[in-house]
C-alpha cells in the first residue's frame, strides 16, 4: 500500500487540467481545512474531493469489490474511510463550504466529458447563487481561520 499515492493521481490530474483550462483557480491539498481536500476553490467556497472507487467504497461501482483475502480488514478499513468522508463533509458544511465529490469511475471513457462539464456547471451555479444571495458571508472571514483555530484547540 505504500506505493499508492494520495496526491497527483491520474483522476486528480484530469480534473485539475480541466478546471485550469476553464479559468478556475484553486489551491491543492489545503491542510487548513478538515479532510485536506484535493482542490480548494476559495472564490467559490468549494472543496473538491477526487475519490478512488476502491478506497472510498463507491457503491454499485464495478471498480469497488472487496479482496477475497483478509476481507474483514478491508471491510473495516473502507467503512472507516466512508465515515471519515461523511464527517469531513459535515464539518465543511458547518463552516459554510460546499463539497463536491468526483469519483474515479466517472472520469473513465465516455463519461469523462459529461462529468467535467457537470463539474464546471455546478461551480458556476454555486458562484452565481452565492453572489446573488441575500445572506452575508459567515463570521470569521473565509472559514480557513476558523479551521486553524479549531485545530489549535
Amino acid at each position: 500500500m505504500a506505493a499508492i499515492r494520495s496526491r497527483d493521481t491520474k483522476p486528480e490530474l484530469i480534473v485539475r487540467r480541466f478546471l485550469w483550462s476553464r479559468g478556475f483557480r484553486y489551491r491543492l491539498c489545503s491542510d487548513r481545512l478538515p479532510g485536506h481536500p484535493d482542490l480548494v476553490l476559495r472564490k467559490y467556497r468549494t472543496c473538491i474531493f477526487v475519490n478512488g472507487c476502491f478506497w472510498h467504497g463507491h457503491e454499485n461501482c464495478s471498480r469497488y469489490s472487496l479482496p477475497k483475502t483478509n476481507t474483514r480488514f478491508w471491510e473495516e478499513k473502507i467503512e472507516r474511510n466512508r465515515r471519515r468522508d461523511a464527517d469531513v463533509q459535515q464539518k465543511l458544511a458547518q463552516m459554510g463550504w460546499h463539497s463536491i465529490v468526483v469519483w474515479e469511475c466517472t472520469l473513465k471513457g465516455s463519461r469523462r466529458a459529461a462529468t467535467l462539464e457537470s463539474l464546471a456547471f455546478t461551480l458556476n451555479h454555486i458562484f452565481l447563487r452565492d453572489r446573488s444571495s441575500a445572506y452575508p458571508a459567515p463570521a470569521g472571514g473565509d472559514g480557513l481561520d476558523m479551521a486553524a483555530e479549531e485545530a489549535a484547540e
